[in-house]
C-alpha cells in the first residue's frame, strides 16, 4: 500500500499539472472502487476550476470551487497525468480531464482505492476527522508520543501505525523509525520511555524525509506519477531484509507478524 513519502511523491508530482486548471470532463469507467464513485461527480466538477491539490495523512484532497475530491490510492493505485487521449487500460478506471487537453487517471487493478467528494470542511469528513497529528509537523513530537503511549500495552509499533495516534506511518516507515531510534517493535508502548519516545519521534521524521526526498519506496503496486520508480527502497535497513546481517552490528535480521503485518527488527541493536 502507498504510505505517505508515495502519497506525498504524488501530490508534488500531479499538483503543477491540475492547480489552476479547468475540469472540461470527469470520465469514470468503473464505479465500484472501495466505495462508489458519487454519481453527481460528473456534472459536479464540470467546469470546477481546481484551486489546490493538498494531503492529509494518506489522503489526497484535490480542491475546486463546489468541493473537495478525497482520493486515496488503496492497495494499488496510482496517478498519471496524460493526454487525455491516451486510450485507457483495463485498470484505469477514472479521468478527471482537464482544460488543456491533459488528464489525471487513476489506475487500480484492486479498486481498493477511494475517490469520493465533499461539499464541507473535507477535515471534517468521516473518513479524516479522526485523523492524529501530520507526523511531519510541530504538533507530533516527542512529548505528544510519551503522553499518547501512557498505559498502552499495544507494541509501540502497532501504535505508530494507528492513524488516531499519527497520520500516515505505515508498515514501511514504522520498521525503520524504530531501527534509526533502536526501540524493539514489539515493547509495549507505555514501556517506552520519554526520552526514547523523543528519539523515536525524530526518527519517524527523519525516515519520513528522506523517503519523500528520494521520490518513496518502489512496491510491486506502485510507481510514480511520471512512470519512474522511487529510489528509497536502496537505503531501507531492515525491511524486507529477513536473515540478512543488521547494517550496525551484524546480527541477522528478525522478521514476525504482527498486527497482520510482517515486522522486521535486530534483536541486538533494538531493546
Amino acid at each position: 500500500m502507498p504510505e505517505l513519502p508515495e502519497v506525498e511523491t504524488a501530490r508534488r508530482g500531479v499538483a503543477p499539472h491540475l492547480e489552476g486548471r479547468i475540469v472540461r470532463e470527469t470520465i469514470v469507467r468503473q464505479r465500484q472502487l472501495r466505495w462508489p464513485v458519487p454519481a453527481e461527480l460528473e456534472t459536479t466538477l464540470a467546469g470546477a476550476r481546481i484551486e489546490s491539490v493538498q494531503r492529509r495523512g494518506k489522503y489526497l484532497l484535490i480542491e475546486t470551487a463546489p468541493g473537495t475530491l478525497i482520493v486515496h490510492l488503496g492497495m494499488s493505485g496510482s496517478l498519471r497525468v496524460l493526454p487525455a487521449a491516451t486510450p485507457p487500460g483495463p485498470h484505469d478506471h477514472v479521468d478527471i480531464v482537464l482544460d488543456n487537453g491533459r488528464c489525471l487517471r487513476l489506475r487500480d487493478p484492486r479498486r481498493f482505492g477511494t475517490i469520493l467528494f465533499t461539499r464541507d470542511d473535507p477535515l471534517m469528513h468521516p473518513l479524516l476527522r479522526h485523523l492524529g497529528p501530520e507526523p511531519l509537523t510541530d504538533a507530533f513530537n516527542g512529548n505528544y508520543l510519551y503522553t499518547r503511549s501512557r498505559g498502552r500495552r499495544v507494541a509501540i509499533k502497532n501504535l505508530l501505525m494507528n492513524s488516531r495516534i499519527v497520520a500516515g506511518v505505515g508498515n514501511i516507515y514504522a520498521n525503520e523509525a524504530l531501527f534509526a531510534a533502536r526501540v524493539h517493535p514489539l515493547r509495549a508502548a507505555g514501556r517506552v520511555a520519554r526520552p526514547r519516545c523523543e528519539l523515536l519521534a525524530q526518527a519517524v521524521k527523519d525516515v519520513l524525509i528522506a523517503a519523500i526526498a528520494a521520490g518513496g519506496t518502489t512496491l510491486r503496486d506502485f510507481t510514480r506519477d511520471d512512470g519512474r520508480p522511487g529510489y528509497f527502497r536502496i537505503e531501507l535497513k531492515v525491511y524486507d531484509r529477513a536473515d540478512e546481517p543488521c547494517p550496525r552490528c551484524g546480527t541477522p535480521i528478525r522478521r514476525v507478524v504482527t498486527g497482520q503485518r510482517a515486522t522486521y527488527y535486530c534483536p541486538r541493536c533494538q531493546r
